[in-house]
């Protein structure tokens, strides 16, 4: 037995642990009665393309070439239907080579690291950052490496992170829109961050990759994300449907490996070996076809950010401290004693269910996910008012 894996095993992510805790207590009190804001699942309905996709292929295509197997890498009307949508969305060249699909984000991660780390590489991680980037690197073989983004607003500390890149950084793995802050990257810090690992690429006389994980990429409600491949040639991009057209149960996305990314052919030709020794080959087929007629498509993400304005003023009203989002469906709210594990368990009280931030890699915070029923957000406000209303006594 491996050991690490069973204990993993029996340690399940901070998230999963509190949304199984928020199913006994919506069994015992009533759903509308328990305050969820623990999982990032979509909470708007997938694009009527989506649907309509999925029931031409079931009704009109060959059911047995439908869910058979597809190329190992994805199928190629697919990759090309991406490739496309990349280049005429952002401007970089993309073709049918360069993509690789995924069973969504965590299997990009998961594959792109495996590729690219040897043992004894570092792969630096801004914090705060989702907790199953821990894992992921760990699998493949890598040291994590933490750099502290700046608060109140979590932007990006440039200073510590070029003195974080050493000779043994093989890559930086970014998150934009964030989770679990909403910080959105801007242009001038695409550039500068450009600057940064140009830098010490040539300092080191070697490759630094730039792995942007962009589950969130159209979730953006104040100003667009720079698309990363645009500023550093060395940019792997991960990304997943999930979230963009609500079907995070899908699970499926893609890796896409630039031209210009040094060596791109082997890196390319490594992420299809480390799809192959971890049996990430042929994405789910179904689903593959599904997509390939709605790249272009996004679900109605107005609905989130309402919840986002609503939210953010009615606790700032209440005296919280939050971090205002840029993007994706999160609030990182301060907790009034420091200490966001007890922030967390005495909120539990008012059947408040949020996920304290140290697992993220950050203190002294919860992330509560507002991808939930306008309902549940105004139903909730008195109960973050009783709560806030403790810390005053």
């Amino acid at each position: 037995m491996n050991e690490k894996m069973r204990a993993l095993g029996k340690s399940p992510s901070k998230i999963r642990e509190i949304f199984e805790y928020s199913r006994g207590r919506k069994a015992l009190l009533g759903e509308e009665n328990v305050f969820d804001f623990s999982l990032g699942n979509p909470s708007i309905p997938a694009p009527e393309s989506v649907n309509e996709s999925i029931k031409e292929l079931v009704c009109e295509s060959d059911s047995v070439a439908l869910h058979g197997y597809t190329s190992a890498q994805g199928d190629l009307s697919v990759r090309q239907s991406i490739a496309d949508s990349i280049t005429k969305r952002f401007g970089v060249t993309a073709t049918a080579d360069d993509i690789y699909m995924t069973c969504g984000a965590a299997a990009s991660l998961t594959i792109t690291l495996k590729a690219i780390c040897n043992p004894g590489d570092e792969v630096i991680v801004l914090s705060p950052f989702f907790p199953e980037y821990s894992v992921f690197i760990e699998n493949a073989g890598a040291k994590r490496v933490e750099v502290k983004a700046l608060p109140p607003d979590f932007t990006l500390d440039f200073n510590a992170l070029e003195n974080a890149i050493t000779v043994n950084t093989v890559a930086v793995l970014i998150n934009f829109p964030n989770n679990p802050t909403g910080a959105v990257l801007n242009e001038d810090e695409a550039k500068r961050l450009s600057s940064v690992l140009e830098k010490r690429s040539q300092e080191y006389s070697k490759a630094i990759y730039l792995i942007s994980d962009e589950p969130y990429r159209e979730l953006s409600y104040e100003e667009e994300v720079p698309f990363m491949p645009n500023y550093y040639k060395n940019t792997i991009v991960d990304y997943s449907f999930s979230k963009s057209l609500s079907v995070p149960g899908e699970r499926i996305g893609y890796i896409f490996v630039p031209s210009v990314v040094h060596e791109s052919r082997d890196v390319y030709a490594a992420v299809c070996g480390a799809g192959r020794s971890m049996g990430y080959v042929c994405a789910p087929s179904l689903m593959q076809y599904a997509i390939k007629n709605c790249v272009y498509d996004t679900s109605d993400i107005e609905e989130y950010n309402q919840n986002r304005i609503l939210f953010y003023n009615s606790l700032s009203d209440l005296g919280y401290t939050v971090t205002k989002p840029g993007g994706a469906f999160y609030l990182f709210v301060k907790s009034p004693s420091g200490d966001s594990n007890e922030f967390c368990e005495r909120a539990k009280k008012y059947e408040i269910l949020m996920v304290p931030s140290d697992s993220f890699g950050v203190k002294g915070y919860a992330r509560i996910a507002y991808c939930v029923k306008r309902e549940t957000i105004e139903k909730s406000i008195p109960a973050f008012k009783a709560l806030i209303e403790e810390y005053k006594e």
